[in-house]
């Protein structure tokens, strides 16, 4: 197994990203009948995109799980922290090990990956506030990630061919 070496410029770029993803989570909310709607997950989108999947998995878990903390929902701020980087680990599974000659490689492993991180926020929902408040949460939630799917897209889309990833990823 292959160990993995971070310098100096992949923790600043990652600490960048983290930033990224808290700012997108704490500061641009979108309230809704049970809580928020942030833009981070568009964020953790584009760190996955540019990055990969390790390095998008620690920020979109670091980035929200800090905006959960300092935004006093402390009670969501590991189950944030998993269900995000399960979200990364499922989109980058299946963008760079299973289609990742595919040319919408990203964007099906964003959706699949979504999916699981719609479902964890559902199941967990239901122990903590009762079947009722988990379904009614559904929609915003599936608006959320779709939001993000599409807007991180969207954002790497633009991105990708004025920055050399070279640059980015050591």
């Amino acid at each position: 197994m292959e160990k993995t070496r971070y310098n100096q410029k992949d923790i600043a770029v990652v600490g960048l990203m983290i930033a990224l993803v808290f700012i997108g989570t704490f500061y641009f909310k979108i309230p809704t009948a049970f809580g928020y709607t942030h833009l981070g997950d568009c964020m953790i989108i584009l760190a996955t995109c540019l990055l990969g999947t390790k390095k998008g998995a620690i920020a979109g878990a670091l980035g929200a799980g800090l905006a959960d903390f300092i935004g006093g929902y402390t009670a969501w701020v590991l189950p944030t922290m998993a269900f995000k980087a399960a979200w990364v680990l499922v989109m980058g599974f299946i963008a760079f090990k299973l289609f990742k000659n595919f040319k919408y490689n990203l964007l099906i492993g964003a959706i699949i990956g979504g999916l699981v991180h719609i479902a964890l926020y559902t199941f967990i929902k239901i122990p903590m506030f009762g079947l009722a408040y988990a379904l009614s949460t559904l929609l915003t939630l599936s608006l959320q990630t779709l939001s993000g799917i599409i807007l991180g897209n969207i954002l790497y889309g633009l991105m990708k061919n004025k920055i050399r990833l070279e640059d980015v990823i050591s």
